[in-house]
């Protein structure tokens, strides 16, 4: 298990944690990271990730992506 901001760019991942406050985990869980969902790094930018999440591009902060665990 690893930070998502750890993962190769293009490399597929499961969801397997969250850590954080209660207040991060919900909000993670609203924009569409679940545990068991496939994620996909596209990029990485300027302290920011870009992600693919069920059909749909995200950008989450550097610090955002150590929180989730693939």
């Amino acid at each position: 298990m690893m930070p998502l901001v750890l993962a190769q760019i293009g490399e597929a991942n499961r969801i397997k944690a969250f850590w954080g406050q209660e207040k991060i985990k919900n909000h993670l869980e609203n924009l569409g990271f679940t545990a068991g969902s496939e994620v996909c790094v596209l990029s990485k930018t300027f302290g920011n990730v870009i992600v693919s999440i069920k059909d749909s591009r995200i950008a989450i902060s550097e610090e955002l992506a150590k929180k989730i665990m693939v």
